[in-house]
């Protein structure tokens, strides 16, 4: 008999591992606070994307696992960096000339062009917190304005300006000579113009609480570093924000190890431990370049679920974390179909072998059934040779190979049929291309027609499958030609289904037809 805590502790699960090194921090003991701290960061300065979703899911993942191996309780934070200054107008949103105007002021304070909320960084984080909470994430959001002007960051930063030196002996080394001669780890909110300064800070009163800077226009001010009056620097806010919540865990892009190695000194100077953390790596579009917010590159995640099911992106996420992946719209069907493989097979499973599936953590352990009895690939070849424009010329095929099958019992497989033809529009369509058969191939799809002009048995995709193998067996060396063949020459593509299987969903007079229009060349038409 299994003991799920057991099982975890001992899982290889990649969850369960980050899990164990934060259970690891407390040992026997529970943190003062009385909760472990996920947290996730987000700079709302561009719309959010697809890989701020992946981070949040991702470390929904660890907590849970972490609640499985442990009694302590946890809480996840949702951190916007609102608070930042607006550098860069990104490309893909409206009023770009106006809001160049708005350019180093806090993101609070940069106006909303969608012209929906009180700012652009109020738009960003509404668009997150709506995307976040259609997915069930438990968490709290976290503003970087209200912690600021709260107070919540006050007793931390006045700690920092009493270690500020400490702080720069961080930092400075990182830098080019010329940052180096006016960086300060706090950035003033200028009284005059509210733009975020990169300033040097000329003096220090650590019990006043304020810094000394001179203005753009050579003016000295004082000014507290309490109460919303400045903001950290990125790396230092980093750290300032783990000493001051007591964060224990957050993940990141590799392109923030560096970060992560600076920004735990100076939580360590800060006289605190920083959070167990890993690095990711990054998502790529199409040309293998990192998505970006700003370029507005790659898929969102409005883009995935037109196509496919939350879950199949929650699977595409869970997946080797520590590798780079391509993120563009053909790896939506093969996540489709293996999140739908996992689930099938989670129920034979014994609990091991289940908590290293990715269905487990997508589901939190309660894993549903799936009703995906038609593979979205296939449905995706079927849309392709029936030029299907709806969902009901597909269920008209799905209803003879599966007469069991309804959109109200199989409500997975109706939303696949919808989103295939969708997808067969929008992305294959434009993309096919058909070649003619030479003459090897054309004997081996003229025998193909005359043995299945002969079948006379059930539909049946192994059955139907052995008579294609054999079509190709003796004529092809590899035999992965024949299937090469097969793809290009009747359905335009370089790859697709397992052709058996393809035949019995079709039908068998609807596949003869179609292998005689291929050889007919009427498919180039």
């Amino acid at each position: 008999m299994f003991n799920l805590r057991e099982e975890g502790i001992k899982s290889k699960a990649w969850p369960f591992e980050e899990a164990r090194r934060v259970l690891n921090r407390y040992k026997n003991r529970e943190p003062e606070k009385g909760y472990v701290l996920f947290q996730t960061g987000y700079g709302p300065s561009g719309l959010p994307h697809i890989g701020t979703f992946g981070e949040v899911c991702r470390t929904t993942m660890v907590r849970r696992a972490f609640e499985l191996i442990s009694d302590i309780p946890t809480k996840l934070i949702c951190y916007s960096d609102d608070m930042d200054g607006f550098r860069k107008v990104p490309i893909n949103v409206p009023q770009r000339e106006a809001l160049e105007q708005d350019l180093n002021l806090p993101l609070t304070k940069v106006r909303d062009p969608f012209g929906t909320h009180s700012s652009f960084a109020e738009h960003n984080n509404s668009i997150l917190k709506d995307f976040l909470n259609s997915f069930g994430f438990e968490y709290e959001f976290a503003s970087s304005t209200e912690y600021y002007k709260s107070g919540r960051f006050d007793e931390t930063l006045l700690l920092a300006l009493e270690r500020f030196d400490k702080i720069q002996e961080v930092m400075l080394p990182t830098l080019g000579p010329e940052r180096r001669d006016t960086y300060s780890c706090f950035l003033p909110i200028s009284p005059k113009s509210g733009h975020v300064l990169q300033v040097q800070t000329l003096e220090r009163n650590s019990k006043k609480g304020t810094i000394v800077y001179r203005e753009p226009d050579g003016e000295k001010v004082e000014i507290s570093v309490t109460g919303g009056n400045v903001k950290m620097q990125w790396k230092p806010d980093w750290a300032m924000r783990w000493a001051a919540l007591g964060v224990d865990y957050e993940m990141s892009g590799k392109d923030l190890i560096d970060s992560v190695l600076q920004s735990s000194k100076i939580c360590r100077v800060l006289g605190q431990n920083p959070p167990e953390s890993l690095s990711y790596e990054l998502f790529n579009d199409e040309h293998g370049q990192k998505i970006s917010k700003s370029k507005g590159n790659g898929l969102s995640m409005e883009d995935w679920l037109k196509y496919s099911s939350p879950e199949s992106l929650q699977y595409f996420m869970y997946q080797k974390p520590k590798t780079a992946k391509r993120l563009h719209f053909d790896v939506i069907p093969k996540a489709t179909d293996e999140y739908h493989q996992q689930v099938r097979g989670y129920i034979d499973q014994e609990l091991p072998q289940q908590l290293s599936n990715p269905v487990f953590h997508i589901h939190s352990g309660v894993v549903p059934e799936s009703s995906l009895v038609v593979s979205f690939s296939m449905l995706l070849n079927l849309a392709s040779v029936s030029s299907a424009s709806d969902k009901e010329h597909l269920w008209g095929f799905i209803r003879r190979y599966a007469p069991e099958a309804s959109p109200d019992t199989h409500p997975d497989l109706d939303k696949a049929a919808s989103s295939a033809v969708s997808f067969y529009n929008d992305f294959v369509k434009p993309q096919k291309s058909y070649r003619s058969a030479n003459e090897l191939e054309r004997e081996a799809f003229l025998d193909l027609i005359s043995r299945l002009e002969r079948w006379t048995s059930d539909l049946s995709p192994d059955g139907l499958q052995g008579e294609v193998y054999a079509c190709g067996r003796d004529r092809f060396e590899p035999l992965r030609d024949w299937f090469t063949a097969i793809y290009e020459v009747l359905l335009g593509a370089s790859q697709g289904p397992r052709f058996g299987g393809f035949i019995a969903l079709y039908g068998i007079k609807e596949t003869i037809t179609l292998i005689k229009m291929a050889l007919n060349d009427e498919l180039k038409k």
